[in-house]
């Protein structure tokens, strides 16, 4: 048998046909159809090891995962043969050679996310299911200052969702948080090195609810330090998320 090799795969989805990246058992996940293409193209049984646990709905630009495989198959040649076999809201964009030790999750080193907003009176049809649609006028300068209050290391157990964050370290450390507007569409970056579930987008629904006038910026940090999910803003849709970026 061959030698086995540890392969760093990068991929991009559309999360809304999908019940989010992790196998389970209530619906068909991104891991599960990805797996099966995967282990049919090397003509072996394999599990992948994702970077993230993405949500329901929620879509990546960029995703890694790691594959162990005793297939001598060339990179190009994974990446057609796989997308070849995939559907066509999922996509291989890169496959290369890792370290032994090289896990997705484990040796990641920091992550961005996208949280995409269409600002707009009228839907767009066209971002139906890729956007959260949003009605109302938007005040970037005070979202952006807003925002400033997650950036740093802090105790985010009041933007995880309820029940989540028991047993469980919610010190994170949020090293950016970016509001680019550009016509109808509002683009919130954050790059951090983890986050915990639902954090992103209770973050971007908490900055929703200060646009709103429902929650004073001057609120934030006391929102923050009291680790109460009740306290903070509503959870932003999922169609909106992106996980943008893997740092490694």
């Amino acid at each position: 048998m061959s030698e086995l090799r540890n392969l760093k795969v990068m991929m991009a989805y559309r999360g809304t046909a999908y019940h989010g990246f992790q196998i389970q058992n209530n619906g068909i996940t991104v891991q599960e159809v990805v797996e099966k293409c995967v282990s049919k193209v090397l003509n072996e049984s394999v599990s992948i090891q994702g970077c993230s646990r993405t949500d329901a709905g929620v879509h990546a630009n960029q995703f890694c995962f790691s594959v162990q495989t005793h297939s001598q198959i060339h990179h190009k040649g994974f990446v057609r043969g796989v997308n070849g076999e995939l559907p066509k809201d999922i996509s291989i964009l890169s496959c290369e050679d890792a370290e032994p030790d090289f896990h997705a999750r484990f040796s990641c080193k920091g992550k961005e996310y996208l949280y995409l907003i269409h600002n707009s009176e009228s839907k767009d049809p066209f971002t139906i299911d890729l956007a959260c649609h949003y009605r109302r006028p938007f005040h970037p300068e005070l979202v952006q200052e807003a925002a400033q209050h997650f950036v740093g290391t802090k105790d985010f157990k009041t933007f995880c969702a309820s029940g989540c964050a028991e047993n469980i370290n919610t010190v994170r450390t949020v090293h950016s948080f970016e509001i680019r507007p550009d016509g109808e569409k509002i683009r919130c970056y954050v790059q951090g090195d983890g986050f915990l579930y639902n954090m992103v987008r209770i973050m971007v629904g908490t900055l929703l609810d200060v646009n709103e006038g429902r929650i004073p910026v001057s609120q934030l940090d006391e929102i923050l330090n009291a680790r109460n999910r009740k306290l903070a803003g509503r959870t932003a849709p999922a169609q909106g998320l992106y996980l943008n970026r893997i740092f490694y």
